[in-house]
């Protein structure tokens, strides 16, 4: 299992994963599942992935390999807008699905992987979109500020009851964080190392991204905040009348 989350805001964008991979109980490991293309000056692409793994690696490798020897309009990297990157990455979802999915088949298996892929590129704003394992995609609006892939139900209240539009990036970022940990307390399948970065609005380059490993100092410390702040909001709840 994974948690991916890209978050669409006024000032910026926000995306971030954790890093865990499981088969089975016993059988876990670490994977970064945030790709970043970027072209300082001119464009921030970022891909988050969730599903089969072999599958998003293989995802991820198609469309390096095009960089290199497709004309560059025709990659990530020459893309006119980001919706053309959002068709680059279904386009490559499917020749992967059309290569395995018979033998997957064979052993009661399916192509799952899919993207959360945000950005922008030079000439439009920042876009959102989330990418389905068959392929077809949505985009963020004015009314859906974010996408989640993989386990989403822990991380989900505290994003609905504190992000809007309008948020700004810090506190944006802090809620981000704290749904990561609401979400590693209730299920082991995720976990550390979170990939996180931060994107201000029109800046065409990535200057603030982190890695928070198990023990982070800052993280740790959001974190217990986060837990005793709870605690004493819960304290001045109004008593219940019988």
């Amino acid at each position: 299992m994974t948690y991916c989350i890209g978050v669409l805001l006024d000032e910026g964008m926000i995306l971030a994963s954790d890093s865990r991979t499981n088969a089975g109980v016993d059988n876990f490991a670490k994977f970064c599942k945030m790709t970043v293309f970027e072209q300082p000056g001119d464009r921030v692409i970022a891909l988050l992935s969730s599903g089969n793994l072999a599958g998003t690696q293989a995802v991820i490798g198609v469309l390096r390999q095009r960089m290199a020897a497709e004309p560059v309009t025709e990659t990530l990297l020459g893309a006119r807008t980001m919706f053309d990157v959002a068709m680059l990455v279904a386009d490559a979802m499917r020749d992967i699905e059309q290569r395995d999915g018979k033998y997957l088949q064979e052993s009661d298996l399916s192509f799952n992987a899919s993207f959360i892929v945000g950005g922008q590129i030079r000439g439009e704003g920042m876009r959102l979109f989330r990418i389905y394992a068959e392929g077809n995609f949505i985009e963020a609006g004015v009314e859906t500020t974010y996408f989640q892939t993989g386990e989403t139900k822990y991380g989900k209240p505290v994003i609905d009851r504190v992000i809007t539009r309008g948020t700004q990036l810090a506190d944006a970022t802090k809620c981000v964080l704290v749904s990561f940990d609401s979400t590693m307390r209730s299920n082991l399948s995720v976990g550390m190392p979170i990939d996180l970065i931060c994107y201000e609005r029109d800046r065409f380059e990535l200057t603030r991204r982190r890695r928070f490993d198990d023990g982070d100092a800052y993280f740790t410390s959001l974190t217990d905040a986060w837990i005793e702040g709870t605690r004493q909001v819960f304290r001045l709840l109004p008593e219940l009348s019988w």
